[in-house]
């Protein structure tokens, strides 16, 4: 699941905005009204990703006991965007400036993804795939026959699609750039791969009533 509305544009992007933590609060209680439940959860250390786990747990009357797991952390995107863009940018309060806030981190993520640049206080490319895939791998070795709730974001998810799928980086990045907050994403596991079931799919927000709740940042 990619965590809840954050706070773009603001001074501390990670957090839940309220609509963040009502969407994730939703899809809590969806999974409870379907009869989902889980026997673990994983989740990454950024402040969005550990509220919508605990927005998630209060909709589903679950007390979660996550697996605390830094390879699910998103990448920087200020980082990402510095590398190429070394100048002072506006905040992203208009469209235009939304729209060149993503032209550039599509550029940026094309060229940490090559191995041309190297955001500062980031890792490799190759090592922030490690994180991830490590947490695949975390699952199928230990957790084979169990339902598993993992908590992270839009690069991380596009990330384990692209691995599974073996997509070219440009298809990942495009993946990344198009998933929605709160959405859930399903794998199917056996102790020796993961197979994609769905992904970036909105079950708790398909009523017409809900249609204002679905974002991207």
């Amino acid at each position: 699941m990619r965590h809840g509305q954050a706070s773009f544009g603001a001074d501390n992007y990670d957090k839940l905005s309220e609509l963040g933590h009502r969407q994730c609060v939703r899809l809590g209680e969806y999974f409870r009204h379907k009869g989902v439940t889980f026997d673990a959860a994983l989740v990454g250390t950024l402040q969005r990703q550990v509220e919508s786990l605990a927005g998630i747990a209060e909709g589903l009357q679950w007390q979660a006991k996550p697996l605390s797991w830094p390879g699910l952390n998103e990448y920087d995107s200020r980082a990402v965007v510095s590398a190429i863009h070394p100048g002072p940018l506006g905040k992203p309060d208009t469209p235009e400036l939304v729209r060149h806030h993503f032209r550039l981190l599509r550029d940026g993520l094309a060229q940490w993804m090559a191995g041309t640049t190297q955001p500062v206080g980031m890792p490799s490319y190759a090592d922030f795939v490690s994180g991830v895939t490590g947490a695949l791998d975390h699952i199928r070795q230990n957790l084979h026959g169990k339902t598993v709730l993992i908590v992270s974001s839009g690069g991380p998810i596009s990330t384990a699609v692209g691995h599974v799928l073996s997509t070219p980086p440009e298809t990942t990045t495009e993946l990344n750039l198009r998933i929605r907050n709160s959405s859930v994403t399903e794998f199917a596991f056996t102790p020796k791969r993961h197979m994609l079931v769905t992904y970036n799919t909105l079950p708790h927000l398909d009523h017409p009533d809900h249609a204002p709740w679905i974002t991207y940042a």
